[in-house]
């Protein structure tokens, strides 16, 4: 099992990673989800964000967007994979855990880092999983 650490990690580029080598069958917990970044505008990501949370559809039967950091990143790396509900896709969609914070099972396991250097113009997924 690979443990990546999201800090400073761009959403998109570690959701790709993750679900391109979780296909080839290896197992992943992404760790630290709340301090990911999403680049661009700020006010932009935020209304999108809140646009897509207010369509609930038809008597609030769904789709419903969770506002929990570990859900967004995971549905972000399910967008990635083929057809999640089942086949290979729903295969490596079991296979990636993602948690808030570092769970006290993985503290001593060894972590690659993903982040790099913060971008100008950046928000953490925290700032949207209110």
């Amino acid at each position: 099992m690979k443990i990546i650490d999201g800090t400073n990690a761009t959403l998109g580029r570690l959701a790709s990673y993750v679900a391109k080598e979780s296909l080839k069958g290896e197992e992943f917990a992404v760790v630290n989800c709340e301090k990911i970044i999403i680049t661009g505008n700020k006010k932009s990501i935020k209304r999108e964000f809140q646009e897509r949370r207010s369509r609930v559809g038809s008597s609030q039967k769904g789709p419903k967007i969770s506002q929990l950091a570990d859900r967004i990143v995971k549905r972000t790396i399910r967008g990635m994979l083929p057809d999640y509900r089942n086949g290979r896709g729903r295969e490596a969609w079991k296979r990636i855990k993602c948690y808030v914070g570092i769970p006290k099972e993985l503290e001593k396991e060894k972590m690659v880092k993903a982040g790099k250097e913060k971008i100008s113009k950046f928000i953490e997924v925290k700032e949207i999983a209110k």
